[in-house]
């Protein structure tokens, strides 16, 4: 996907990116940009990549920035985000795995799709899987830090409904420890 820019010397802001408008049930309806859609509660897509080591006894657990414009501070265990206008949501949760943690050239396995309902945010999460042990890279703009943590302990700590945990990523990865095999 191209850098969001307006014109080359211009660059868009994350509000007035255009991001893809969908309806309840998941087929995509028009463009936006981001911030009507998060004022007006749009139906959306978003995407998702579990990062696992390669083990798969571990996950990548990461604080979000202060600044972000939503869920600004609380962990998370996905990295992804917005579908742009006229992107696939596999190429955008490559894209945003790129962004957010630095992680390149890894193959994404396709999980589920689930429908998060919870207005202001209305979105199909697109989820996806990447193991991985290499070096992780933040883009300061998205993570505060972050670092592995085993299943069992994220178990535990998503017990806590008192843990400052993204809402729809906690729906997902408690969606994802419900399909897997104790």
């Amino acid at each position: 996907m191209p850098p969001r820019r307006a014109c080359e010397h211009q660059p868009v802001s994350d509000a007035d990116e255009l991001v893809a408008v969908y309806d309840r049930d998941g087929a995509v309806r028009g463009s936006a940009p981001r911030s009507v859609m998060r004022a007006e509660g749009l139906w959306h897509a978003s995407t998702a990549v579990l990062v696992r080591s390669t083990a798969g006894d571990r996950v990548y657990v990461h604080r979000r920035s202060p600044d972000k414009d939503i869920f600004a501070g609380m962990h998370d265990c996905w990295a992804g985000g917005v579908v742009a206008a006229g992107e696939d949501p596999v190429d955008a949760a490559t894209r945003e795995l790129g962004e957010e943690l630095g992680i390149a050239g890894v193959p994404l396995r396709p999980l589920f799709t689930l429908r998060y309902d919870a207005p202001p945010v209305r979105c199909h999460v697109h989820t996806y899987e990447a193991r991985w042990d290499g070096p992780v890279v933040h883009q300061p703009e998205e993570i505060a830090d972050g670092g592995w943590m085993p299943l069992d302990e994220l178990r535990d700590r998503l017990a806590n409904p008192a843990w400052p945990f993204v809402p729809d990523g906690r729906r997902c990865i408690e969606e994802w420890f419900r399909r897997r095999p104790r």
